[in-house]
C-alpha cells in the first residue's frame, strides 16, 4: 500500500499588533502634567527666594564705597534711564539730605529726558536738597537734554564735559493712528463718551482740529513750566531764553557760552568741586547706592549679559511705559 504525505498546512502567526495609541495619550498627558508642575514650581522657587532677600526690613540697597584719605562723603547719584518715574532719585536724595556725613552730592546725568510730572518730582527734590545747604553739584556724560536738563536745574552748579550734548527745552506729545489699519483688519470700535473730547488721542480715529487744539494747549503750557524754571534757575531773560529754547540740542561748549551750564570739565573735576563746596580737606570718601542682589538673581547675573539687560528695560521703557507728556530729546 503507497504511503501518503500529510497534508502540508500554512500558519500565519502575525497576529495584528494591539493599538499603542492609548499609551502614547497617557504618556504625552503625563509629561505635559509634568513639565507644567516644574515650571510653576520653578516660579514659586523665585518668588520665595525673592521674599527671602527682602525680608528683614525690606531693605534692597548697598553701599560701594571708594575711600578717600579727606575727612568726608559724597553721594552719587546716577540719573543714567529714561524718566518714567522719579522714585530712584527722589529716595536717594531724601536720604543723603538727612545724612549728616554726607557732605555734598554729585549728580551724574545721562538721560534723553523723559515724563514732565517725574521730571519735576526730580527737580523739586534736588532743589529741596540744594536749598537746605548741601551742595549739589551736577555732571553731565553724553547726553543731559530736556527732563534730564529740567532736572540739573535744581543743582548747585552744572559741570558739562564740551562735548556733552543738552538743552532740548521742549515738549513733546505724541500718538498714533491705526485707523486705516485696523479698517483692513476688519477692526471696528464703538466709543460711548461723555463729552466731545474724552476719547481725544484714540489710535482708531484721526484727530479733529478741536483735539489739536486741546493738546496743543497742554503742550504750551508745560513748554512754559519748563521755560519758567530754566529762566529762573538759569538767570537767563525770557526773551533770550525762548530764541534758544526751540527744541533744538547744544554741545556742553554751546551750552557754556548761552549760560545753560556753569563750567566745562569731567566727572572728577565735579567730585573735586563737590569736595571743595562740601568743605572736604583731602581726598573726599565716594558713597554709591547699587541694588543688593538676592541668591536666585546672583546666580542670573552670571548667565545674562548686562547688554541684554539694558535693551529689555529701554524697550520697555520705550514701548510700554512711555508718557504720553515729555520733555525728551527724539532722535
Amino acid at each position: 500500500m503507497e504511503q501518503q504525505n500529510p497534508p502540508q498546512y500554512n500558519y500565519n502567526y502575525n497576529y495584528p499588533k494591539k493599538n499603542s495609541g492609548g499609551a502614547r495619550w497617557f504618556w504625552g498627558i503625563f509629561i505635559s502634567i509634568l513639565v507644567i508642575a516644574i515650571f510653576f514650581t520653578g516660579i514659586s522657587f523665585l518668588f520665595l527666594a525673592k521674599v527671602i532677600t527682602t525680608t528683614g526690613g525690606g531693605e534692597r540697597y548697598e553701599y560701594d564705597y571708594r575711600s578717600g584719605k579727606g575727612n568726608g562723603k559724597i553721594a552719587v547719584v546716577d540719573l543714567d534711564f529714561t524718566i518714567i518715574t522719579s522714585d530712584p532719585i527722589v529716595r536717594q536724595f531724601k536720604k543723603y539730605r538727612e545724612d549728616k556725613n554726607i557732605k555734598a552730592i554729585v549728580l551724574r546725568i545721562n538721560t534723553p529726558g523723559g515724563g514732565v510730572a517725574a521730571s519735576q518730582e526730580m527737580y523739586e527734590e534736588i532743589k529741596k536738597t540744594r536749598d537746605s545747604g548741601k551742595p549739589v553739584i551736577v555732571s553731565f556724560a553724553s547726553l543731559a537734554a530736556s527732563g534730564g536738563y529740567y532736572a540739573a536745574c535744581g543743582g548747585s552748579l552744572i559741570v558739562s564735559n564740551p562735548g556733552s550734548l543738552t538743552g532740548s527745552i521742549g515738549v513733546i506729545m505724541s500718538f498714533v493712528t491705526i485707523q486705516e489699519l485696523a479698517k483692513k483688519l476688519g477692526i471696528d470700535e464703538t466709543t460711548i463718551k461723555s463729552g466731545e473730547l474724552k476719547d481725544a488721542g484714540s489710535p482708531f480715529r484721526y484727530p479733529t482740529e478741536k483735539d489739536k487744539e486741546y493738546f496743543q494747549d497742554i503742550v504750551d503750557d508745560s513748554y512754559q513750566q519748563f521755560l519758567d524754571v530754566v529762566s529762573k534757575e538759569r538767570k537767563i531773560d525770557m526773551e533770550d531764553l525762548k530764541k534758544i529754547a526751540n527744541g533744538r540740542v547744544f554741545t556742553g561748549s554751546q551750552a557754556k557760552k548761552l549760560g545753560l551750564v556753569d563750567s566745562l570739565g569731567t566727572f572728577e573735576d565735579a567730585i573735586r568741586i563737590a569736595g571743595r563746596m562740601g568743605g572736604i580737606e583731602g581726598e573726599p570718601t565716594i558713597v554709591k547706592e547699587k541694588t543688593r542682589l538676592g541668591i536666585v538673581e546672583q546666580l542670573m547675573e552670571g548667565s545674562t549679559s548686562s547688554e541684554i539687560k539694558e535693551l529689555k528695560q529701554d524697550l520697555k521703557n520705550e514701548f510700554i511705559d512711555k508718557p504720553v507728556l515729555q520733555y525728551k530729546f527724539e532722535k
